[in-house]
């Protein structure tokens, strides 16, 4: 009240004078107090809460004397935190050995560190690589702390920096061996090809491997016996699975890292780049009500991206679909998928007795490995299942070979098989640096004699895009065998044709592989000199 009467008893004249026109004296004399003062009483107050509360949550203070902490910081605001302050860098100094003015560099260091952690933190939680277990702890939950002044800090940045890094130049699987006692080399394979991209001092490396073996929900003790495990990367909205083996090998401990397709579950048949007579005849067979198709390479020939693009051509909505698979790689949103766990004596086996139980339309098999496994799917096949499944083998005629000599009758091979795919991947060439191929007169008369336009074969030549490489990407190509009744019937009725699948046909195969690569090469896809790498 004494502020407002005063206020309204000011003279106008005082109003209508400048700042520079009015006498200090005057001023100094009209006022009931400092306003200078009273400011800085009242920002002393809230200084003095607030270190109140910076008190209560200290660990400098014992909870014994917090009390008595809370009413000296009342009347001394900072005064009594500088102290415990100062108290607490003797305390370290003396416990470390170091000198008091070390002491304070390193704690004003960590001080501006946090600081710049909380300002970009919210730009880091969308940027940043967190590195998850399968029960979706981080890496720094695992290790017990999230504190980056943490000693082990460093490496838990480097064990991400090598994740993001294969992610970001679309790596298949990072390869982490000890090439002698003091160095380990990182290796990605790009494109089907391995590069080395780092080295590593052997304690930093094992310190990293430990980090890996710690996320994956892996033994860190153990560096002799071979492990398996799994782990997941989150980046923003983004999700990639990997799966990990260990064994232990000369100067150290080998890792093997299997970074899952994650793209795998949206992929067309268009998008693996077969043409369009094979996209008819794979349509034709996966429109049936009932048959088997098999997909054969060996590993990392695109097995698995392929069925999933075939999955992706099946009317989900209308057909119940249902998968076995060892581990999951990609979700496809529509379809019941299981994952094998022989761990918990979750087999391919036992699975698939279980999901013909469950009016299944469609059933997908990650891979057949044994008899148990080929029989109950082929049964299916018969039954009214369209059943898709994957084995590791050369070619097609080799696939026949497996399944009869894994114990299959030739009255249930010939009945169920329809369709048997095999399958390479070769790198496709750098659409920004490839150019045209230099080639020999002699290469040029025979594709001339085949009506190939030789003008349209290039070669790969390097440039930033692709790493130097001349090749970004990959393409499929594959030998489609339709199983027909004459086939059928040489199965069924004539044993000698397995020493024919064994001998003659397995050459065809090869013939057919390298007809299709070169197709690619005619059309500039991929180069010579890549078909024959994968081809032969």
């Amino acid at each position: 009240m004494q502020i407002l009467d005063f206020i309204q008893n000011l003279s106008p004249v005082y109003l209508c004078l400048s700042p520079a026109e009015i006498n200090p004296t005057l001023l100094a004399i009209s006022l009931p107090f400092n306003p200078v003062k009273l400011i800085f009483l009242v920002i002393w107050v809230y200084v003095c809460l607030y270190f109140v509360q910076r008190v209560q949550f200290s660990p400098l203070v014992p909870k014994n004397f917090r009390f008595f902490a809370y009413i000296l910081t009342i009347f001394t605001g900072p005064i009594l935190l500088f102290v415990l302050l100062i108290t607490d860098t003797i305390k370290k100094a003396l416990q470390n050995n170091e000198s008091i003015i070390d002491t304070i560099k390193q704690q004003l260091q960590n001080a501006f560190e946090n600081l710049r952690t909380r300002i970009s933190g919210a730009e880091e939680d969308d940027s940043a690589l967190r590195l998850l277990d399968s029960s979706g702890r981080s890496i720094d939950e695992i290790y017990g702390h999230s504190d980056s002044k943490r000693p082990d800090s460093r490496i838990l940045d480097l064990t991400e920096e090598i994740i993001a890094d294969a992610l970001e130049r679309r790596a298949s699987d990072i390869l982490i061996d000890p090439t002698d006692k003091s160095t380990y080399t990182i290796r990605l394979r790009i494109d089907g090809v391995l590069r080395t991209v780092q080295e590593l001092k052997t304690e930093t490396c094992k310190a990293v491997v430990n980090s890996i073996k710690a996320v994956s929900s892996m033994d860190i003790s153990e560096k002799r016996r071979p492990q398996d495990g799994a782990f997941m990367a989150k980046k923003g909205q983004t999700t990639a699975s990997f799966r990990v083996a260990s064994a232990g090998v000369l100067n150290g401990e080998k890792l093997s890292i299997r970074i899952l397709n994650k793209d795998a579950g949206t992929f067309t048949l268009v998008d693996v780049g077969i043409t369009q007579k094979q996209y008819t005849t794979i349509q034709n067979a996966i429109n049936k009500p009932s048959g088997m198709i098999i997909m054969c390479g060996p590993t990392g020939s695109g097995k698995t991206t392929t069925l999933y693009a075939m999955l992706n051509e099946i009317d989900q909505l209308t057909r119940n679909v249902i998968t076995v698979e060892d581990p999951i790689e990609a979700v496809l949103p529509t379809a019941s998928q299981i994952e094998i766990n022989p761990k918990a004596d979750i087999t391919f086996a036992k699975t698939l007795r279980s999901v013909l139980r469950q009016d299944p339309d469609v059933i997908c098999v990650g891979e057949i490995r044994d008899e148990e496994t080929a029989e109950i799917a082929l049964r299916a096949s018969q039954t009214g299942h369209l059943v898709l499944a994957t084995i590791h083998c050369n070619s097609n005629a080799t696939a026949l070979v497996r399944l009869l000599d894994l114990g299959i009758s030739p009255i249930l091979l010939s009945s169920g098989l329809s369709l048997l795919i095999s399958q390479r991947l070769t790198r496709v060439l750098c659409k920004y640096c490839k150019r045209p191929a230099q080639l020999s007169d002699d290469l040029i008369r025979k594709f001339q004699q085949k009506d190939i336009d030789h003008t349209k074969i290039f070669e790969p030549s390097g440039c930033r895009r692709c790493e130097g490489t001349g090749y970004f990407g990959r393409t499929a190509v594959c030998d489609i065998m339709v199983v027909t009744d004459q086939l059928k019937a040489d199965i069924l009725n004539n044993k000698g044709v397995i020493a024919e699948l064994r001998t003659g046909d397995s050459k065809k195969d090869w013939i057919k592989l390298r007809k299709d690569g070169l197709r690619k090469v005619a059309a500039g896809i991929t180069s010579l000199e890549e078909l024959k790498r994968v081809v032969g």
